[in-house]
């Protein structure tokens, strides 16, 4: 694969507290910035994402726009992804794909990060910045192992620290700085020669292509790791399991991918579910009971009345678990691991 263009790109990943995040930074960058910038924040898929863009062109010299698919990129511009679509990177191009989501998001960071990895190698700058749990990760770790550079937004001064404290634990970052100091460090490093090329492992590549839609089969991802006794939360097919270091993710045959505090955290959001809708069904049956233990002739039915107690007895525990917050929402679910 020819990856000889002459410039650097940077990509950007970014989550909750993306916004004021990304505009501190886009602020910071000078008019003749020699690179592209590339921006993936998650977004609903009702959201259109067009505030954000006018934030960003708004906050700083750089145009910054939604790509069209197949556009080709040039330097000094901002490119965010539209909603519900994941941006990747060819040689020259832009594409936005209805792949399936991974981490629960389309547009997620790790297939921005992938593409570019495969495709521009060591002339990839990557950047994770404030947000929960762990989107990005993995991509960086692909920037990484391909050459490329990696910066992480300083925990400490992260609104939410879970993102770029799994890059900065689980990937190592070749520079971990506040917002404050980013701006004027990638300026820098956009200038710089690139590092000795890496050729983009076979993993990686194959990841890239799914994201594409160019594979989506069983022997595509029996090359990326084992099949285990999960299920797909997003369409019930089997998972496989890729260990990356000390970073676990899943993946099943139609592209869903999730990290483990993902996949934990989602099926813990659906166990919340049915415990509400269990909820619910008891006690629709204990009042149905209810009801019917009372004959027309005045006479109760012993056998209802006993059933009413023990449906009472199951909501109490069903309710104490809910109230309990034992099963937390899945966007809240939090990383507890702690940079040294």
């Amino acid at each position: 694969m020819d990856r000889t263009n002459t410039h650097k790109l940077i990509v950007v990943g970014a989550s909750a507290g993306g916004m004021q995040a990304l505009k501190r930074l886009v602020a910071q960058f000078p008019a003749d910035l020699p690179a592209p910038v590339f921006i993936v924040t998650h977004l609903g898929p009702d959201a259109t994402g067009d505030a954000l863009v006018h934030v960003l062109d708004e906050a700083g010299p750089l145009q910054c726009h939604h790509p069209t698919d197949g556009e080709h990129f040039t330097k000094g511009n901002i490119y965010v992804a539209p909603s519900d679509r994941h941006m990747l990177i060819e040689q020259s191009a832009i594409l936005l794909t209805s792949g399936a989501r991974e981490n629960r998001y389309r547009p997620a960071i790790d297939p921005l990060f992938r593409s570019a990895a495969v495709a521009h190698g060591n002339r990839v700058i990557g950047v994770i910045l404030t947000g929960y749990l762990d989107d990005g990760t993995s991509g960086m770790m692909a920037i990484r192992r391909c050459g490329g550079i990696c910066i992480a937004q300083h925990p400490e001064d992260a609104d939410y620290a879970d993102m770029p404290r799994s890059v900065v634990v689980n990937v190592g970052v070749d520079h971990c700085v506040p917002i404050s100091s980013m701006g004027a460090l990638l300026s820098e490093l956009s200038r710089q020669e690139a590092a000795e090329d890496v050729p983009p492992p076979e993993d990686v590549v194959i990841e890239a292509r799914i994201a594409q839609r160019v594979l989506s089969d069983l022997p595509s991802v029996e090359a990326l790791g084992d099949q285990v006794p999960f299920n797909c939360p997003e369409c019930g097919g089997v998972l496989w399991q890729i260990k990356e270091g000390d970073l676990l993710r899943y993946r099943c045959h139609t592209g869903h991918a999730f990290t483990s505090g993902v996949l934990l955290a989602v099926q813990s959001a659906k166990i919340e579910e049915t415990l509400w809708t269990a909820l619910r069904m008891f006690e629709e049956r204990q009042n149905l009971m209810a009801t019917m233990s009372t004959r027309p002739d005045g006479k109760s039915s012993k056998v209802l009345a006993e059933r009413t107690k023990d449906a009472q007895v199951h909501i109490e525990r069903i309710r104490a678990i809910l109230l309990a917050n034992e099963i937390p929402y899945w966007g809240s679910a939090r990383i507890t691991t702690v940079v040294n």
